[in-house]
């Protein structure tokens, strides 16, 4: 789709090059492609929609007459746009970002304002509105919980508000680390030329509105909001200056001198690069190698601990192993659940979902959904802890008579090299001391899992 798209805003060389240079940013290549989140689908159909959007703004912006406006092709194509904006809403909330951008270069380019007046982007809205009904639904029947909680993001956490230049700067490094600096800067550098040439042409003008927002927006709340490591939320904007990126590398290949050269050499660095990583890190991921003979000083360093974060990507089958020999697999008395809404799901999907599971956390994220705790009253658990000692005391042991640490459960990859603790917890009942600030609780009274 990014292929196409930048063969309609400039030439096929240049959908080629956005595409290739899109596939060596180790944010498209690693997290938007591999991590199990909803990214992936989101940048799908947000270019699904951005294509016919340039079919209808850009591509026959020539075609300007009443009849132009009002043919059988201009109304398939706003609905295409609502269909897939429909489909990019139910991916992630970002798409409000594509709506804003698309609203913005049509408000602010005289020969496109001519949309408002037309009934196509409306009725694309309402298309979108229509597809989104189930999030509407469900959010007004749990407290708007997942707006609640994308919102609560942006907000200031309970403290008193002030900036933080240091969570600003550490975004910005982020960013360009997750891209790979030397893509990520001219990547930027793009960013200001659409700036600067938004009003000579249309291409520009579309791109720059299309970018700027979402990596604006992602940026600066970070002055106030700790974002974490949350660095690919940029993601679709820089995705849209991968078109004038494009564009650029095919000027400057197809040039003469010194600037030819170097944008070869900055090509063939990268594509080097990007690959021998990505080999280097795949090997390791299933091999584990690098635990055995690599410089442990360089997890150390990245990581802050000798704790590889690559064992993450790993299945814990040990734990399907451990639940098989102690029979607690076969056994429908027995639950399962952690500490950690992450590790649960990592247990979760060990288990291939044949247990229920249980957050024991006020943050259980989608996993609070998925189990009704009153059905699992009177059962036993078997929680898995992840050196979460104070939260297995503060958190468990309240909604059980005992509960007994049992020997630990060893993920192995290149040998042993992950510990998970195993807890046997007997009789699940509700505390008897209220705990209010876990959806575990709310929900055995009888109360949704979020909300006052």
């Amino acid at each position: 789709m990014l292929f196409l798209i930048t063969k309609k805003l400039f030439t096929a060389k240049a959908g080629f090059w956005a595409v290739v240079v899109m596939n060596l940013s180790a944010l498209f290549t690693v997290a938007i492609a591999c991590w199990y989140q909803p990214d992936a689908p989101l940048m799908f159909f947000w270019l699904v929609a951005t294509y016919f959007i340039v079919e209808l703004t850009v591509s026959h912006a020539h075609e300007n007459s009443e009849a132009a406006r009002n043919s059988r092709k201009t109304w398939l194509l706003w609905i295409a746009v609502g269909i897939s904006m429909g489909l990019a809403t139910l991916s992630k909330y970002h798409v409000l970002f594509l709506f804003a951008g698309v609203f913005m270069y049509i408000a602010t380019n005289k020969n496109q304002r001519h949309w408002l007046r037309h009934p196509g982007p409306y009725i694309a809205v309402l298309i979108t509105i229509i597809m989104a009904l189930p999030i509407l639904w469900w959010n007004y029947n749990n407290n708007w919980v997942s707006f609640v909680f994308q919102g609560s993001r942006a907000g200031v956490h309970g403290e008193q508000f002030h900036l933080h230049f240091d969570w600003f700067l550490r975004s910005i490094a982020g960013q360009a680390a997750f891209l790979l600096p030397w893509i990520w800067f001219p990547t930027i550098r793009q960013l200001f030329i659409s700036y600067k040439l938004r009003s000579q042409l249309l291409a520009y003008s579309f791109i720059f509105w299309m970018a700027i927002l979402p990596i604006v927006f992602f940026t600066s709340v970070t002055l106030w909001s700790d974002l974490q490591y949350h660095f690919h939320w940029q993601a679709p904007g820089y995705m849209m200056l991968f078109i004038a990126l494009g564009f650029a590398v095919d000027r400057s290949l197809s040039g003469d001198g010194e600037t030819k050269r170097l944008t070869r050499r900055w090509l063939n660095f990268s594509i080097c690069f990007t690959a021998i990583t990505i080999a280097v890190l795949s090997a390791h991921m299933v091999t584990g190698f690098w635990t055995a003979y690599g410089p442990k000083w360089v997890v150390h360093v990245f990581h802050g601990d000798n704790l590889d974060p690559t064992i993450q990507g790993v299945d814990y089958t040990d734990i399907n192993t451990r639940f098989e020999k102690e029979g607690w697999l076969q056994n429908p008395n027995v639950f399962t659940g952690s500490t950690r809404w992450w590790l649960t799901g990592k247990i979760d999907w060990a288990l291939k979902g044949k247990k229920d599971i249980i957050v024991f956390d006020p943050d259980p994220r989608n996993l609070a959904f998925l189990v009704e705790p009153k059905a699992l009253i009177g059962k036993d658990a078997i929680i898995i802890g992840d050196h979460h000692e104070p939260f297995i005391d503060a958190n468990v042991k309240p909604f059980f008579d005992s509960v007994k640490q049992l020997p630990d459960i060893q993920i192995v990859r290149n040998g042993p090299e992950y510990t998970l603790q195993v807890y046997y917890c007997k009789n699940f009942h509700l505390p008897v001391t209220k705990r209010m600030d876990l959806p575990v609780y709310r929900q055995l009274i009888g109360l949704p899992p979020f909300g006052k």
